[in-house]
């Protein structure tokens, strides 16, 4: 079982490495305890890419209410991503246990029933379901858009 946890740049707190549990059956899960610091009370979850979830704390959520405000409500595919992204967030918080519920409309999204993925990328988290996860890196084609990633920063 990998640790997640996150590093302290300045005011800024970026999460790393990833976490393989399990939800309840209420649809709860385990915020790990070094997470839970990063998190705070309160934050967001919402669709993200990829057949995953996007955890947000509620200052980056507000970063990116800001960078919104610009979209032009006539162009299409503005809309779009408003409804996909912001019509599916909802705030949540942890209970006296550290769980939380992920809301059934976002688990079926990311097809969760069971065994999830929690990932920590940069200033957010990734909930996955296991299943899709690992498809998701035994994609060969994926690889290789990696090197060129990796190419372009100069690693």
């Amino acid at each position: 079982m990998s640790d997640i946890s996150f590093l302290n740049g300045g005011d800024d707190k970026l999460f790393r490495s990833e976490h393989f549990h399990n939800i309840d059956a209420k649809g709860r899960m385990i915020v790990p305890a070094r997470f839970r610091e990063a998190l705070t009370d309160q934050f967001i979850i919402t669709k993200g890419l990829d057949k995953c979830l996007f955890v947000f704390t509620m200052d980056e959520w507000r970063l990116l209410e800001q960078k919104i405000e610009n979209l032009p409500m006539a162009d299409a595919g503005a809309r779009k991503f408003l409804r996909f992204f912001f019509g599916a967030a909802c705030e949540s918080e942890r209970d006296e246990q550290g769980r939380v519920l992920i809301p059934t409309n976002l688990r079926r999204y990311a097809e969760i029933t069971k065994e999830i993925v929690t990932v920590g990328v940069a200033r957010r988290l990734e909930i996955w379901s296991r299943e899709i996860y690992e498809q998701y890196f035994n994609d060969d084609a994926l690889d290789e858009d990696v090197a060129v990633k990796m190419a372009l920063l100069g690693i």
